[in-house]
């Protein structure tokens, strides 16, 4: 047993079960992987807390919080952790590793389990996450898609995952495909504490002497911004282009955007997102075909229109052109095609090596 009972950051691998006790809305916005949330004061609970405090005194404040945290430390005791035996041990963290980490500590450590304290709480580990996103991609070498609209980088880059390729999926872990309709239905981002705290796992994990896979991006995904030194370090990659032909991009969005087919109010209300850079008529006039249904018209318009010139302005200026792994043409984006340019892409990379 640890005579302090604190534990840093570089021991979080040391134990088998992280108890995060902060509130449900501090756990959902972020947390240590593979922690659990057993919350000694609910969301209300630490509002009333902290209004006492500043309304009435500390002393006030400190005897509520007090016996609210007995209450459910109790409950916690004779729920979760219940039948947990006596050689189970677990670190615990709040906000800053006091007083809700501490009280949640002598209980267990009287009962007699092993229960450690993270030093410094949460916002240790995130000041780690934050000189990892700083750190770790300046030793990757990154093989960037590239390619207008519509021409399958997220899945090409899926399939070269399932071929052994190593692969960041940015998107997957923004949960958005990246453009002003690229929110995804009953699907809302992570936090940008969360998305980083993902991200992070997926680069510690990456190996540094193989290349990795991915798609071009701006800063943005959505609401979520990418580390600098990634984006810094992606636009410093070798680059292929992805040239797909007008009707198969066309063919591909239809398949990939087909919620918004089946939700058309839904796309007409996120094509208002698109006013304030193309004017009303426009828009109304894109608005007036998804009413209509009328989706080839209205994904041929949305390319040629908005996306393709978009594309053009920030190509050059943002990645390596022209691409020194050089392009791959197509006018087939069905899955089996996918597969074939991902080989293709690989097998560019093997011998650019």
């Amino acid at each position: 047993m640890k005579s302090s009972g604190l534990a840093t950051v570089a021991q979080l691998s040391d134990y088998p079960e992280i108890i995060d006790v902060r509130t449900p809305a501090e756990f959902a916005d972020d947390h240590i992987p593979g922690a659990i949330n057993l919350p000694v004061l609910s969301d209300a609970e630490r509002v009333r807390v902290g209004t006492l405090y500043k309304q009435v005194s500390p002393f006030a404040a400190k005897k509520v919080g007090a016996a609210l945290i007995a209450i459910n430390i109790a409950r916690h005791l004779q729920e979760t952790l219940a039948d947990k035996p006596p050689h189970w041990r677990a670190l615990i963290y709040c906000w800053r590793g006091g007083q809700r980490s501490g009280a949640m500590q002598i209980i267990l450590r009287q009962i007699g389990w092993q229960a450690d304290r993270l030093e410094g709480g949460y916002k240790a580990w995130r000041r780690q996450v934050l000189e990892q996103l700083d750190a770790l991609p300046r030793a990757l070498h990154f093989h960037v898609l590239c390619g207008a609209t519509g021409s399958a980088k997220t899945r090409i880059l899926q399939s070269i995952a399932r071929l052994g390729g190593q692969v960041l999926d940015l998107e997957e872990l923004a949960m958005h495909k990246g453009s002003v309709l690229g929110g995804l239905p009953d699907a809302p981002q992570p936090s940008q504490r969360s998305f980083e705290s993902r991200l992070w796992q997926v680069l510690a994990a990456l190996d540094p002497e193989r290349p990795v896979f991915v798609e071009a991006e701006s800063r943005r995904i959505g609401r979520l911004h990418l580390p600098d030194a990634l984006i810094q370090r992606m636009r410093q990659g070798r680059c292929v282009e992805i040239r797909a032909s007008l009707p198969a991009r066309i063919a591909f969005l239809r398949q990939d955007y087909d919620y918004f087919l089946q939700h058309p109010e839904w796309l007409q209300e996120r094509l208002q997102g698109l006013q304030g850079h193309l004017g009303r008529e426009l828009v109304q006039h894109w608005q007036a075909l998804a009413q209509a249904r009328n989706w080839e018209v209205l994904v041929a318009e949305l390319l040629e229109r908005h996306y393709d010139p978009l594309y053009r302005r920030s190509r050059q200026a943002s990645f390596e052109y022209p691409p020194s792994l050089g392009n791959v043409d197509t006018d087939d984006l069905s899955p089996a095609a996918l597969e074939r340019l991902a080989r293709q892409i690989m097998a560019r990379r093997t011998a650019a090596a």
